[in-house]
């Protein structure tokens, strides 16, 4: 009977592929940390699995107030101006744009807002992306990074979102 009670009770710890600390709090499955291109940290990303692809969980601040793309970009490396990231993460050759037609890549999410402080917090899912199964795996054999660019994306065939001023490579969360 205990067997079959700590085997229940484990298995309720993880739901969707997302486990669960002691406190009940979910635990992500990866993460970035943000920096500018002065190294400063601005912000976290976390990333849960959840039944239908990603959860990124986005926490940052000192960023410009107004809209901001945000990307999974194809390389995880975040060096110089950051575009060490390489393109938008288009595994399956998409074209970009979630409005687009041939769009979107698997790396467009929706745009992030910030505030006048300069604080962004938003909760961005894609029912495209895994961590390392399927078509669009973002820890690949050379991982992929989290990108927030000076401007709102267009969501049509030109991004349209300017340079990148946030960069955070993903790496299993430990």
């Amino acid at each position: 009977m205990f067997t079959r009670t700590l085997a229940a009770s484990t298995a309720a710890l993880f739901v969707a592929g997302a486990a669960f600390a002691q406190d009940g709090e979910m635990e992500p499955a990866a993460m970035a940390t943000l920096m500018d291109q002065s190294g400063t940290e601005v912000g976290q990303v976390e990333i849960f699995e959840t039944n239908d692809g990603l959860l990124f969980s986005l926490e940052a601040t000192g960023i410009p107030e107004g809209g901001h793309g945000f990307h999974v970009h194809e390389t995880g490396e975040c060096s110089g101006d950051f575009t060490s990231a390489g393109d938008h993460y288009a595994p399956g050759g998409n074209s970009h744009g979630l409005m687009a037609e041939g769009g979107p890549h698997a790396g467009d999410l929706p745009n992030v807002y910030a505030g006048m402080e300069g604080n962004v917090r938003a909760d961005v899912t894609s029912s495209v992306l895994s961590l390392e199964d399927g078509d669009a795996p973002v820890m690949d054999d050379d991982g992929s990074a989290i990108i927030v660019h000076e401007g709102p994306d267009s969501y049509g065939a030109e991004a349209g979102a300017g340079s990148r001023i946030a960069c955070g490579v993903i790496e299993t969360a430990s």
